[in-house]
C-alpha cells in the first residue's frame, strides 16, 4: 500500500521522501494541494498525511510542528523595497496589497479591489508594479521570477509548517513516516 503525502505550495518534502525510500519498501506518493485543501485532503481520504501550513483545524488530528517560515514582501525589481534584504511592516503602509492586507500591517492608503487570483497571477500583478504581496519565503521562492524580488518583513509573525494526520488512521505506517521526519534512520533507536 502506498503512503500518500499531500503538501501545500512551498513545502519541501523531498528529503523525507528520499529517506523513506531508502528505509522502506512501501511506495510513497506526493500530492500537491492548495492551502485551502489541506484539511479536506485528510477528511476525504485523498491523503494519509499532509505537510500543512498552520493554522489548520486540528480537531481529530495529530499535528507535529516542523519549522517556521519567514514572511517576505514580494515587489517588482524597480520598487524601492527591492534595495533591502529586510524591512519593517510600517514601511509597507503606502502599498497596494494584491492578495489582501496581511495581519500586522495598517495600510495608510485605500486598497484597490483586486479580483480573486492565484499566486501566479498575483506575482504577475506585482511584476507590473501595481501592488505587492506578503507570503512565506518558501512561496516567494517557488514563484520566483526575474522581474520580482523579495525582502523579509522583520516584525510580522512567522508561519509554521506541520505534519498532520487523522487520529483514526494513526498506525505503524504513519508513525514510521513521523520517525523519518524527526530524523530517525533505520539504524537509530526511538529512545
Amino acid at each position: 500500500m502506498t503512503l500518500r503525502i499531500a503538501f501545500v505550495p512551498g513545502a519541501t518534502p523531498d528529503k523525507w521522501v528520499r529517506a523513506w525510500r531508502e528505509q522502506f519498501r512501501e511506495g510513497i506518493k506526493l500530492i500537491p494541494i492548495r492551502e485551502s485543501e489541506q484539511r479536506a485532503a485528510l477528511d476525504d481520504g485523498m491523503a494519509d498525511m499532509v505537510l500543512a501550513r498552520l493554522p489548520i483545524d486540528q480537531e481529530g488530528l495529530f499535528c507535529i510542528p516542523l519549522y517556521e517560515e519567514l514572511p517576505v514582501v514580494v515587489v517588482g525589481i524597480d520598487h524601492a523595497a527591492a534595495a533591502y534584504d529586510e524591512l519593517p511592516a510600517a514601511d509597507l503602509a503606502d502599498e497596494q496589497f494584491v492578495l489582501g492586507v496581511p495581519d500586522g500591517i495598517a495600510p495608510a492608503v485605500e486598497q484597490l479591489d483586486f479580483p480573486p487570483m492565484g499566486m501566479k497571477d498575483a506575482f504577475e500583478v506585482v511584476a507590473s508594479g501595481t501592488g505587492v504581496v506578503v507570503v512565506p519565503m518558501s512561496v516567494a521562492r517557488l514563484h520566483q521570477r526575474k522581474d520580482v524580488t523579495y525582502a523579509v518583513v522583520s516584525d510580522l509573525p512567522t508561519t509554521r509548517m506541520a505534519l498532520a494526520w487523522r487520529k483514526e488512521t494513526d498506525d505503524d505506517r504513519t508513525q514510521a513516516f513521523v520517525a523519518v521526519v524527526r530524523g530517525r534512520t533505520a539504524r537509530s533507536s526511538r529512545s
